[in-house]
């Protein structure tokens, strides 16, 4: 059955908070329950790897676990599956997805989260593809992956760094509304989460909670649009 145990945040960052502070607890907690001592953080959202690993690196040591980046492995798909615990970084979609299938590791990493074998945490980009595709991104196109089909950890997609209009914004450009709309329209669209900064879903199996500093707002199809909470229950959500 779903044995799946992720944490996907919408961002790293969170304003009021340090970088990954306001996670801390959550990550810490699904480490430590999965006895995980050992982090394997992937970078290939952005382009300076040695950096961003370091940043990460710098944060996550200091609560208690070792952190190493997937670059640094001659052979990435061994270092995937001899890993307990992967986490992956935002930045750029559609660099990430394209990365990940040039090296063949999008079947490779739901594999093994959906067996139970490889914890999984994501964040902005990294939570993009741990959905069912990258249809949904705010990032622009700046490579063509070969699929946007993307890990599909969850059955629906996810619009991270989610944010309503403000009423007195004079923009008059689309709003984030109209263009999750637009790919609501779609034949093949699916349910889409809008992840509000601060707020994160933890994947337990069967159970999908609500978690983080803030909440979250649920498009479906037909304009249906339903706003959650950090700690509702939405678990209704992985039957799609």
């Amino acid at each position: 059955m779903f044995q799946c145990q992720a944490l996907l945040l919408s961002s790293s960052n969170c304003h009021g908070y340090s970088m990954l502070e306001f996670a801390k607890e959550e990550i810490c907690n699904l480490l430590e329950k999965n006895n995980i001592e050992n982090l394997l953080f992937v970078p290939y959202a952005q382009k300076n790897y040695d950096e961003y690993t370091k940043k990460i690196k710098e944060v996550i040591d200091s609560w208690g676990f070792s952190v190493s980046g997937l670059h640094t492995y001659a052979e990435p798909m061994e270092a995937i599956n001899n890993a307990q615990a992967i986490f992956i970084g935002g930045g750029n979609t559609f660099m990430l997805l394209n990365t990940l299938y040039s090296y063949n590791l999008v079947s490779v990493i739901r594999e093994r989260v959906l067996e139970g074998k490889l914890v999984y945490i994501g964040s902005s980009a990294g939570t993009n593809v741990a959905t069912k595709s990258i249809h949904t991104t705010n990032d622009m196109p700046i490579i063509y992956p070969p699929s946007f089909e993307a890990i599909g950890l969850v059955p629906f997609n996810i619009n991270p760094h989610y944010i309503d209009k403000s009423e007195n914004e004079t923009h008059k450009g689309e709003t984030r509304d109209q263009r999750i709309g637009e790919y609501l329209e779609m034949p093949h669209a699916k349910s889409v989460l809008g992840l509000k900064e601060g707020s994160m879903l933890h994947v337990d199996g069967d159970s999908l909670v609500l978690k983080g500093v803030a909440g979250a707002v649920l498009f479906q199809k037909g304009g249906k649009k339903t706003e959650y909470f950090v700690g509702d229950n939405i678990s209704f959500l992985l039957e799609e």
